[in-house]
């Protein structure tokens, strides 16, 4: 069930009768009254995937109404803080740092604090050691010679810390990467992220759901250009 809060008299885009009667019509009828209504995705999911979009695109007017969108929806203030430090790393620390701002206004006035903050579960996600040594070795063959600092700090920082950082389930850190690397165009590497996210249990459906999602939010070319790149990965794996 979707609360008010998504369908509010303030909720962004809703009031351009004036400027284009179409667009609030799009906005009213297909926007909010049947996209964040569809299965297999929830609110929750719709939340965190509207989010990464707009922090990757640092498109931080519409970021206030989502976040508490994502706050009544089940996004815990822990998981927030999450998304924007994740982020950091695949859209880039300056989006990270205008994320920030946004989060802290609506954090103030809805009294949350540092105490908040911490995951419930303060245990480092486990890591497969055979896989992650096969992914960097193969990593450190094509490119350790060009950037070996950049394929260290992958391995040390990004994989072995980031994600494994409690504060998101390895799901939702995979649907925001996977938005991140969408909204930011880039598709080269899309399939690896799929792979993983299916690896982790999201579904043929909800990552096709993601893609008609993100379209609303990024733009139609950036979704069906993904859209070839997860098709190439469905026909890859078994059924």
């Amino acid at each position: 069930m979707v609360n008010a809060s998504l369908l509010s008299n303030d909720a962004p885009l809703s009031s351009a009768e004036d400027v284009s009667p179409s667009f609030e019509r799009y906005t009213k009828e297909v926007l909010l009254g049947d996209l964040w209504q569809r299965s297999p995705l929830s609110v929750r999911d719709r939340s965190i995937i509207t989010l990464s979009v707009l922090i990757a695109r640092n498109q931080s007017a519409q970021m206030p109404h989502y976040l508490n969108v994502a706050l009544d929806h089940g996004v815990t203030p822990a998981e927030v803080s999450g998304m924007v430090a994740h982020l950091a790393f695949y859209s880039g620390w300056a989006n990270a740092v205008a994320a920030i701002d946004v989060v802290r206004a609506v954090f103030d006035l809805r009294g949350l604090d540092a105490a908040q903050l911490r995951p419930i579960n303060a245990r480092p996600h486990p890591i497969d050691d055979m896989v992650e040594e096969r992914r960097h070795a193969v990593v450190m063959r094509k490119f350790g010679q060009v950037a070996p600092g950049l394929v260290q700090l992958t391995r040390d920082i990004l994989f072995q810390d980031v994600w494994r950082s409690p504060e998101l389930s390895l799901r939702d850190r995979c649907l925001i990467t996977i938005c991140s690397v969408i909204a930011t165009a880039q598709t080269a590497q899309l399939a690896f992220y799929v792979n993983r996210a299916m690896d982790q249990g999201v579904t043929r459906a909800e990552l096709s759901e993601l893609l008609t999602h993100v379209a609303f939010y990024s733009g139609w070319s950036s979704a069906y250009t993904a859209l070839a790149v997860v098709k190439d990965v469905f026909e890859s794996r078994p059924d």
